[in-house]
């Protein structure tokens, strides 16, 4: 079978967050998915087949870490959805039966891709004792993202001081389900983003995610409403470094970027 190698949220390899992509008949047991997402080692591995015509969804998809499945990933279904339309697999919008409901990814005349995720519910909540030592800053505010995302999303005091962390990893695991978005506005947005974030997930086996899709469904309604506009550009600035263009429309968040297949071989198993 085919395995895919595939830059997300970038236009150019070696950039961006890498994912693994495999198109198949149907899903083998969960083990094997989890050995070969193992193997691949990356963010994701996306694993993806074709459904009966005439239901709600075209494809079905899942999302595997080196240890775990997730229940939401944007930058591998971007993978998936670059992969399908290059190889002219599908045409037009795709949609994804997930765990986290029917996603759809359309490719637009650009190129570029936008997917169709729920938008994170956020609530307030107290900064937890001790997350600031974990993370080696103090965070000026705290938001759970609800069971999808499953981050606390954690506002600094600016660009300078996101851009600058070094979290204890180790510490970072006991405060969240997932991870930890931590956030703050543009030092400069005429540089072409309007927030910058990093993602750090120990608790999935990634340290330091390079370019978080399904963060931003939380960035986005986060920063819209501190700024005033449903339309953004956000910078995860990882040492990847990668950009999402939000829009939030309804209870809907729209995240559109694009992705390069670096890397195409033979799975043998």
């Amino acid at each position: 079978m085919r395995i895919r190698i595939v830059d997300a949220f970038t236009d150019r390899p070696f950039a961006g967050n890498p994912a693994g992509v495999l198109l198949l008949d149907a899903f083998p047991d969960d083990a094997w998915l989890q050995s070969v997402a193992l193997e691949v080692n990356h963010a994701e591995t996306a694993f993806a087949h074709p459904l009966p015509e005439g239901g709600e969804a075209d494809w079905a998809l899942r999302w595997f870490t080196p240890v775990t499945e997730v229940a939401l990933c944007g930058h591998a279904t971007l993978a998936t959805a670059h992969v399908l339309a290059t190889t002219d697999a599908e045409r037009g919008p795709v949609r994804f039966a997930t765990r986290s409901g029917v996603l759809i990814a359309t490719t637009n005349d650009d190129g570029s891709i936008t997917l169709d995720f729920p938008t994170a519910p956020l609530t307030q909540v107290e900064v937890p004792a001790g997350l600031a030592e974990a993370l080696g800053a103090e965070p000026l505010t705290a938001h759970d993202t609800g069971p999808n995302v499953g981050d606390l999303l954690v506002e600094l005091a600016d660009e300078k001081t996101v851009l600058g962390l070094t979290p204890d990893h180790r510490a970072l695991v006991r405060h969240s389900e997932r991870g930890i978005i931590a956030t703050a506005v543009a030092e400069d947005p005429s540089q072409g983003h309007d927030f910058v974030s990093r993602c750090f997930f120990p608790r999935m086996g990634i340290d330091e995610d390079p370019v978080t899709g399904s963060a931003h469904t939380a960035l986005a309604p986060y920063w819209s409403e501190r700024l005033g506009r449903p339309d953004l550009t956000g910078l995860q600035a990882s040492p990847r470094s990668g950009l999402v263009h939000t829009r939030l429309h309804g209870d809907r968040t729209l995240l559109t970027g694009r992705a390069v297949t670096v890397i195409e071989g033979e799975l043998h198993t």
